[in-house]
């Protein structure tokens, strides 16, 4: 195959009418303010009211950015299948967030969740974690969505430089981001999903057509990496790494995350929040098949592939006719700009809620909005600078995976423990999170960048998990118990179990958040027996 991509004029012309249609129908579909509704709410949550399928699909693209399409299929070619751990324990994370998270973060009545720990810890915590979330909105989210894109974008255009390909996309997903707020985002987000799914599985059936045979594959890749669990010594994904950072780095994403959480907090009730979240997880449970072993497929098919990244434009490229792989091109695309848009409005949300409320209470509905609209630019300015850097890295999933497991866990450890310990005070949780997330940074600089030291970074995060923990303990321990109004309602306790059990038994299978997750979970053991 050609180092050059061959685009034809309709490949191009189908690029540029979908994307042209996916900025104009989300602002047109996007749901007005209700007579006597906040502006702010509207905007930043789309008036509570987005039902269940919509809130899965819009939790799935926000998730399926680049480093999904670019990200996987990559690390499916260089690793191996074994990086599917980062999709099926999402399954199990997501019972423990609606089981244990989402019913207080929706009690609340929150915008953002920084301002969650302000009702259960104090303002100081809420600053410190709102500060981190722009960290991370900027430097790890939307640059890697980003840079996944502006990959894809040179792939179809080598002339162009990769920091061109990366500001085309940024202004891309600015334009109904400000203008629409989540509202536009959501609609975007289910129609992305819904396109990209698609286009996953056609290349997964092509790429399978195009292999010789199954055994072929596996004796091309070894058994390793055919392999989703891995022994102890492998660098990349050892077993015991499920625990100690697969699953802490998951908790952080799906239940603690801004970016992530905001689509639950939009729900129109706290069922349709949690339905949403299971049918996320049933989804995940497909990206071996739609993303991953087409990576691993290209092992044979492309030997000596230079970028894994650049796996998934080159199936496209190759098997698809004329006309479609444009469709899928831009749907790619526009998957990626979906995952930005949904970064921007939430760290505008953050700036506005978390800082600026905090400090001006006084500020008008229509100057959150202003200010909101203001700081989606600033922080894709700032992310678009930031992502070019990324190309450092062997994979982009690596820069993902290692970065977040050196920062997260204390925050981890902060919303679980606070959640389900009356006695965890507001002293624990700010110096747990001012301590050792700016701790967390340091480390990754030491021993990613400048390779100082030699630990697998999966092994890190239960380390400083573990650190966070004890932090968050002997501190409370040692020092004040906590006003009951800041914990009475905000803390679980069994009864919560015992009252909804009462609730469901009135309901049919298919309403019941219970059994939907107990079907979730089988299925997701049954695929990662067959696979093990």
């Amino acid at each position: 195959m050609s180092d050059r991509f061959e685009v034809t004029t309709l490949d191009i012309t189908i690029i540029v009418v979908y994307l042209i249609a996916s900025r104009i129908i989300p602002l047109v579909l996007a749901p007005k303010p209700r007579e006597g509704q906040d502006a702010s709410e509207s905007y930043f949550l789309g008036g509570k009211n987005f039902v269940w399928p919509l809130v899965g699909l819009s939790l799935v693209a926000t998730n399926m950015s680049g480093a999904t399409y670019v990200g996987l299929a990559g690390a499916g070619y260089s690793q191996g299948i074994s990086v599917y751990a980062y999709e099926w324990m999402t399954t199990v994370i997501l019972v423990v967030f609606i089981f244990f998270l989402l019913p207080f973060y929706i009690k609340s009545g929150v915008f953002t969740l920084p301002e969650f720990l302000d009702k259960r810890f104090d303002r100081r915590s809420r600053l410190t974690f709102a500060g981190f979330n722009l960290f991370a909105n900027m430097f790890i989210d939307m640059a890697a969505a980003l840079y996944a894109g502006g990959l894809v974008v040179q792939a179809i255009f080598p002339a162009i430089p990769l920091w061109v390909s990366i500001a085309v996309l940024a202004t891309l997903a600015a334009i109904y981001t400000v203008v629409g707020g989540l509202g536009a985002v959501m609609i975007s987000d289910g129609i992305q999903a819904t396109l990209t799914l698609i286009g996953g599985g056609v290349v997964f059936f092509l790429a399978l057509n195009a292999i010789p045979s199954w055994d072929a594959v596996t004796q091309a890749a070894g058994e390793e990496r055919m392999s989703l669990i891995l022994p102890v010594g492998n660098e990349a994904l050892p077993w015991p790494g499920l625990i100690t950072g697969v699953f802490i780095i998951g908790l952080y994403y799906w239940t603690t995350n801004q970016l992530v959480v905001q689509r639950t907090l939009g729900a129109r009730s706290l069922d349709h929040g949690r339905w949403g979240s299971i049918l996320a997880g049933f989804v995940k449970l497909s990206f071996l098949f739609l993303f991953i072993l087409p990576g691993t497929f290209a092992i044979i098919l492309y030997p000596n592939l230079e970028n894994p990244d650049l796996v998934f434009p080159t199936l496209v490229f190759d098997l698809l006719p004329i006309g479609v792989r444009g469709l899928i091109l831009a749907a790619v695309i526009a998957a990626i700009t979906s995952t930005v848009d949904s970064i921007l409005n939430s760290a505008s949300t953050i700036v506005t809620m978390d800082f600026v409320r905090t400090f001006r209470p006084d500020t008008t509905q229509r100057g959150l909005v202003f200010i909101g609209r203001v700081s989606t630019i600033g922080a894709l300015i700032v992310a678009v600078v930031w992502a070019p850097t990324i190309a450092q890295f062997d994979t982009l999933y690596q820069y993902l995976q290692s970065i977040l497991s050196y920062v997260v866990p204390p925050i981890v450890a902060t919303f679980l423990l606070g959640i389900m310990w009356t006695r965890i005070n507001a002293n624990a949780a700010f110096y747990t999170l001012v301590i050792l997330i700016p701790l967390g940074v340091v480390m990754f600089i030491v021993n990613e960048v400048f390779g100082t030291f030699t630990i697998q970074f999966l092994y890190v995060a239960g380390i400083s998990f573990a650190v966070s923990l004890t932090m968050l303990t002997v501190i409370s321990l040692l020092g004040y118990r906590p006003d009951p109004e800041k914990t009475e309602d905000l803390t679980w306790k069994p009864q919560y179990w015992r009252e909804e059990t009462r609730e469901l038994q009135g309901k049919p299978l298919w309403q019941n958040f219970r059994f939907l997750s107990i079907v979730m979970l089988v299925s997701t053991i049954v695929i990662v027996y067959i696979f093990r």
